[in-house]
Formats: structure tokens, C-alpha cells, sequence
């Protein structure tokens, strides 16, 4: 039936070319911003998944930084109480020399001064060992804690080791001194039993370090999968939408000529009243 009025062929022509248009919104969406599922209207479910998965990423990087700063502060103490053993190694040479006695006044006394530079010296390490206001040999702080989970639930602990002067760790008095060959014979001992406390301390330290390191690496591994994860979820396959794209520019082309062909079909009305 040949009709003024209505035009199903140009309504069905229109209807398939604004389908054609819609995907190629779709594809050029895709193309531009490298996601399949950019926003809720995408793919709602989908979304929701991976904003819950970014959340998590974004989790695990602040406790990738807790954790860098807990074995930074870790760190820090074990290098000042390294520098303690050295020290304490040093100490225990001059308390050895003083304590014999066949030594005459005046090298002890240049034995002793040596030995309270040193003594003081371990002071002033403890006293700088500090990082992000953490010092971990002083007894300012019993521990350190870092976040091991993206909800801040777990935490992973590491105890600190008090090695100031005339502590239980280092034994050796703020005021010792080898002045006589009878102090000095005494402090032999007291540096002994100071250097296995200190190498001690060091050891469970050091321990306290490879939790925060293993930990460290697991989170960047656990990070790495779940940012995988929500890249095979909205990633776009850039080959396949270019492939897609040519495809719906012809469609395109092909349906304003259909639309184009539909719109020109009542004109063969003209040709009756000739």
C-alpha cells in the first residue's frame, strides 16, 4: 500500500539506524576512556565489583606504606644498635688494656678517656636513632605497630629493645669508667654480657624487620592480582573495539542510505497523477 502519512519503511530504517548509533556511542566510549564498563549505567553489577576491588587496591597501598614505615623505623634501630655492638667491642678492647697491671697511671687514664668517649657515644646514637618520631631503642616506645590488612583490621607488631645505659639490655653504667685495673677488671665482664644482650636484641629486631618484608611483599603481589582482576573486568579490548568500530561506521553508512531509500519511496506517488 502506497501511503503519504505513514512511512513504515523509513520508521523501520530510522529505528535500526539509532540502534547502530547507539552502539557506536558504545564503542567510541570504549575507545576513549579504555573501559568497557566506565561508569553504573555501563554495567551495574559489574561495576560494583570492581569499585568494591579498587577500594581494596587503594587499601593495600596505605598499608604498603604503614609497613615501609614500620621496617624503616626497624631499620633505623638496627643500624644504631649494630653501631652499639661495634662500640661495645671497642669498649671492652680498652677495658682489657686497662686491666692490667702492670700499666702505669697515665695510660690508663688515656685508656679511660677512650672508654668514656665511647660510653657517651652510645648515647648519643640511642638518643638519634628515631624515625617518623619512632625510636626504638630508647624505651620512648614499647612497640611498633603496622596495618597488614586492606579493612585495618590485622596489624603486624614489632617490640622494641631498650639499649640505653644502665638498662637491662646494656648494662653498662652512664658514669662506668676503667680509671683503676680494679674497674676495669669488673666492666670486662659487664661488657661481655652487654655485648650478648645487644646481639640478642639485634636478632629479634631483625626478626621484627622480615615480618614487616615478607608482609611488604605479599601485599604488593595481593595488590598487583586484584588490579589484574579489575582490569579483565572493564578493560577494553582495544583490538576487538576497533574492529567493532569499522564494523558500525558501515552499518551506519548502510542505514542512512536505507533511511535515505525509505524517505524517497512516497515520491513514486507523484508518478500516478502524471
Amino acid at each position: 500500500m502506497l501511503t503519504v502519512n505513514t512511512n513504515t519503511g523509513a520508521m523501520v530504517a530510522l529505528q535500526y539506524l539509532n540502534q547502530t548509533n547507539s552502539q557506536l556511542r558504545t564503542t567510541q566510549n570504549a575507545i576513549n576512556s579504555g573501559l568497557t564498563v566506565a561508569s553504573a549505567k555501563d554495567d551495574g553489577a559489574t561495576f560494583a565489583i570492581a569499585q568494591d576491588m579498587r577500594g581494596d587496591v587503594a587499601g593495600y597501598s596505605a598499608v604498603h606504606d604503614s609497613l615501609n614505615r614500620g621496617m624503616s623505623a626497624v631499620d633505623v634501630a638496627l643500624s644504631a644498635g649494630q653501631s652499639i655492638s661495634d662500640l661495645l667491642i671497642e669498649m671492652k678492647q680498652k677495658a682489657l688494656s686497662a686491666s692490667d697491671q702492670s700499666l702505669d697511671a697515665a695510660s690508663r687514664n688515656a685508656l679511660n678517656e677512650d672508654f668514656t668517649a665511647l660510653r657517651d657515644q652510645i648515647a648519643t646514637i640511642i638518643n638519634n636513632a628515631v624515625f617518623d618520631n619512632f625510636n626504638m631503642i630508647n624505651g620512648s616506645t614499647a612497640q611498633i605497630t603496622a596495618l597488614a590488612s586492606s579493612d585495618g583490621t590485622r596489624k603486624i607488631t614489632v617490640s622494641a629493645e631498650n639499649m640505653s645505659l644502665s638498662g637491662s639490655i646494656v648494662t653498662v653504667a652512664t658514669t662506668g669508667a676503667i680509671s683503676t685495673q680494679t674497674k676495669a677488671s669488673t666492666m670486662i665482664a659487664t661488657i661481655e654480657a652487654s655485648l650478648t644482650n645487644v646481639n640478642s636484641a639485634l636478632a629479634r629486631l631483625s626478626s621484627g624487620e622480615k615480618k614487616f618484608s615478607v608482609h611488604i611483599d605479599f601485599v604488593q603481589k595481593l595488590s598487583d592480582t586484584l588490579t589484574t582482576g579489575i582490569g579483565n573486568l572493564v578493560d577494553a579490548d582495544m583490538a576487538k573495539e576497533s574492529a567493532r568500530l569499522q564494523a558500525l561506521q558501515v552499518k551506519q553508512q548502510l542505514g542512512v542510505q536505507a533511511l535515505a531509500i525509505a524517505n524517497s519511496s512516497p515520491q513514486i506517488i507523484l508518478s500516478l497523477f502524471h
